[in-house]
């Protein structure tokens, strides 16, 4: 089991910011911002690549869920970055599809 589906399945813990029956949303571990939040679907997924017609909600879902916790953070007026990876050349760590939400401070871009 991955240890996005154990934090799901309450057997790891996480400083959760954001729940409802099909998403989880907490603050990660090793930030790279000031605000840096993932939001997972509850459901296993492990790459964007496997989003298709039936599931593709889930990333509107997401982004909806991104901006309610932006709001909440304070950051939805002065902007935030939106970050999904697919696979690991991207630079994905855990294989469970996640958003990360990042701000607090002006972001550069890297590449």
């Amino acid at each position: 089991m991955c240890i996005f589906c154990k934090i799901v399945n309450g057997d790891l813990p996480c400083d959760k910011v954001y729940e409802d029956e099909k998403y989880l949303a907490f603050k990660d571990i090793n930030p790279k911002a000031p605000i840096h939040i993932l939001i997972i679907p509850k459901e296993h997924i492990s790459y964007l690549s496997d989003v298709d017609e039936e599931n593709k909600h889930i990333i509107g879902d997401m982004a909806l869920i991104a901006n309610k916790i932006a709001e909440d953070f304070g950051i939805h007026k002065t902007g935030y970055r939106i970050l999904i990876n697919n696979g690991p050349d991207s630079g994905q760590e855990v294989f469970h599809l996640h958003m990360h939400l990042l701000g607090g401070k002006k972001m550069v871009f890297t590449a």
